[in-house]
């Protein structure tokens, strides 16, 4: 099961005032097999979504599927497959 958790949204003026853009920011959340917790925030602003990883500072700006991909992250670069919600 993916952890998914609204954790901020706010809207942000642009240059000309007239448009607004939207920002909403997410994590995925995993633990390794010592019981540390890592987390890859997905943040959405209009149609961008950038990852970044607060254990190793990763960065990837994707389209399609980011919460699968910073799963595959997790998993792949530090071992954290322990799903928080799993019971």
């Amino acid at each position: 099961m993916l952890l998914l958790l609204h954790t901020h949204t706010c809207t942000h003026p642009l240059d000309s005032g007239e448009v607004m853009l939207q920002t909403n920011t997410s994590k995925v959340s995993r633990w390794d097999q010592h019981g540390r917790e890592h987390i890859v925030h997905v943040t959405r602003t209009g149609a961008q979504r950038l990852m970044s990883c607060d254990t190793c500072g990763w960065r990837k700006k994707v389209q399609f599927l980011p919460w699968l991909k910073a799963e595959e992250h997790l998993a792949e670069e530090h071992q954290a497959t322990v799903d928080p919600t799993a019971g």
